[in-house]
């Protein structure tokens, strides 16, 4: 229950800095756009209008997107990897070498995760922490902000020691379930989520050119053509 509240979190925060990210996007091109035009009343609404923080914010949100994108990449196996040299093991030590890669995978992301954590508190983290509820601060150091929107930079830096933990943590679940099942997360890069597969009839020539659309040899007809003299050809 709680891993499936994980994954559709997960899934949800992608999403939407993903679609937030499109629109704001677009919303500052068509500003910048439209600004350029003199329209009365429209024009003077526009110049008005301070969107330079647009910029600022979606690179924000592309880095979050990236660091839990990626997370969302172990889960599902869409990272691609070289198994060239893997696959022509055999089942022994090709399981050996997967639990290694993936556990070497879940100690690089768990340093990362570390380090990252230690860096945003002590870029403001700890400041923050402190003024909130209500400590004695001392000389401890606020951090700087973000030029535009005047963020504290510790909340943007904040999606290394997060996403970096659930990628840690989704290597550590594929690993016990491999272990477990003997099976990685696959994906298959030729599906479009949302289209059902169609499986063409087996007696269907995909590569026939019987509709009159394409040049056919005479000759040399393939297999589904309609040959020359045909009865159905005929008619």
């Amino acid at each position: 229950m709680l891993n499936r509240a994980l994954n559709h979190l997960e899934e949800l925060l992608v999403t939407f800095l993903m679609g937030a990210a499109t629109v704001i996007i677009f919303i500052s091109v068509m500003h910048r756009y439209l600004s350029g035009y003199a329209i009365p009343v429209l024009q003077d609404w526009l110049l008005s209008l301070n969107v330079g923080w647009a910029q600022e914010l979606c690179i924000i949100m592309f880095v979050w997107m990236a660091k839990f994108g990626a997370a969302y990449g172990v889960r599902t196996g869409i990272h691609v990897g070289v198994d060239v040299l893997i696959n022509r093991l055999d089942d022994s030590k090709r399981g050996k070498f997967i639990v290694f890669g993936l556990l070497a995978g879940a100690l690089f992301t768990g340093v990362v995760a570390t380090l990252g954590g230690h860096f945003v508190w002590e870029n403001g983290a700890h400041h923050a922490f402190y003024s909130f509820f209500g400590m004695q601060m001392g000389d401890l150091y606020e951090g700087p902000t973000t030029p535009d929107l005047e963020w504290p930079t510790w909340i943007v830096y904040s999606a290394i020691p997060l996403g970096s933990s659930l990628m840690c943590f989704r290597f550590l679940q594929v690993t016990w379930s491999f272990l477990k099942t003997g099976e990685l997360p696959h994906h298959d890069h030729g599906h479009v989520d949302g289209l059902e597969e169609v499986v063409p009839p087996v007696d269907v020539n995909l590569y026939g050119m019987d509709d009159n659309l394409h040049m056919h040899d005479l000759k040399h007809p393939m297999v589904g053509d309609k040959k020359p003299g045909d009865k159905k050809g005929s008619e």
